[in-house]
């Protein structure tokens, strides 16, 4: 016999979808089957799986371990795994409170998984409360934490997670509705002095993974807007902070590179000899966009530290260039990338 008290992550639900998640690897007509028979009840009283989960009540399951774990086999071995991740020690934490957490994630992490053996954002997130003794591995069989945004493996910066079902709700909310405003810093090719809005329609080759921007609207084209402030240049190149006001694959590179600025180190939409350069000069091998801040609506900011291939590229054209050729077109309020603990309700 098995009990297990609903908790805030797990209340609002349906019994019977919390007991596909408690024993994934039964079929429906078991869970029924044990519904009418009385060994799987709610509350000590017979249930049929429609009711809504509460704070405080109580599942029984009457089931030998034997078959309980033979049900929950699967989610006990994913869990196990979990817990063999050890944190990072490139997973920075930014921020985190009760119900959310702030990362800086380093190029060449999937924001999660692409197949059953990445080991992802979402994992180090996992690995990461589970050894803070945040969540449980029983928690886990119920309700896992999650990334709720993505960036490209080779894109740095800002990722939003849930720690908690509320956590996970409001997030989602905030990015469902655009009010959380989002900007990333990048490299380009091209001296840029001035602040401009871009507009146009993206459209998406699946099977090459690649996007192509157009003036005009037609048939699965996705309208993007695209709005970036010159930060400083340095004459044949500029760092920028782009806002990224529609959210479309791809489209930070895509939109910059359609009008002959790509990011530097971008193989997919980038100048090959720009990027064979500043591979050479400092190492370069990814694009150099990042992910650098972020804006919620209760107008929290944070944001997320420069890594260092990024900032080896700025400090090698500040070096390459005299003051005369190098000028810093818009004094930015610094940020701090500090890591911040608050335990207060998001």
């Amino acid at each position: 016999m098995k009990e297990f008290t609903i908790r805030e992550n797990e209340a609002g639900q349906r019994l019977d979808k919390y007991l596909r998640k408690l024993l994934p690897d039964a079929p429906g007509s078991f869970i029924y089957k044990n519904l009418r028979k009385k060994n799987i009840v709610l509350n000590k009283k017979k249930a049929t799986g429609a009711e809504q989960l509460t704070i405080d009540d109580i599942v029984t399951c009457y089931l030998s371990d034997e078959t309980f774990d033979s049900f929950a086999r699967s989610a006990q071995e994913t869990i196990a795994d979990l817990k063999k991740i050890p944190v990072q020690p490139d997973f920075s934490v930014i921020f985190e409170d009760e119900n959310i957490l702030v990362m800086n994630k380093p190029a060449g992490m999937l924001s999660q998984k692409a197949k059953e053996t990445d080991i992802s954002a979402n994992e180090h997130l996992i690995a990461y409360l589970l050894e803070s003794g945040e969540i449980t591995q029983e928690q886990l069989l119920t309700f896992r934490p999650a990334v709720c945004n993505r960036l490209d493996r080779n894109t740095s910066g800002i990722l939003l997670a849930g720690k908690t079902l509320r956590g996970l709700q409001q997030l989602s909310a905030e990015l469902k509705s655009r009010n959380l405003q989002k900007y990333y810093r990048c490299l380009v090719k091209g001296d840029l002095a001035k602040r401009q809005l871009l507009k146009g329609y993206l459209l998406k080759d699946e099977s090459r993974n690649q996007v192509s921007v157009f003036a005009n609207q037609a048939e699965n084209r996705k309208y993007i807007e695209t709005e970036y402030i010159p930060v400083e240049q340095f004459g044949e190149y500029t760092l920028l902070e782009v806002h990224l006001i529609t959210g479309r694959s791809h489209q930070i590179r895509a939109h910059l590179a359609s009008l002959g600025h790509p990011v530097i180190g971008d193989p997919k939409y980038g100048n090959s000899r720009d990027n064979q350069i500043f591979k050479n000069q400092v190492g370069v091998n990814r694009q150099l966009l990042h992910a650098y801040r972020v804006r919620f609506s209760d107008g929290r900011e944070f944001c997320a530290q420069l890594p260092q291939d990024f900032e080896s590229a700025i400090m090698w054209l500040r070096s390459r260039n005299d003051a005369g050729k190098t000028k810093s077109v818009n004094r930015m309020k610094p940020f701090s990338a500090s890591k911040q603990r608050k335990k207060e309700s998001f």
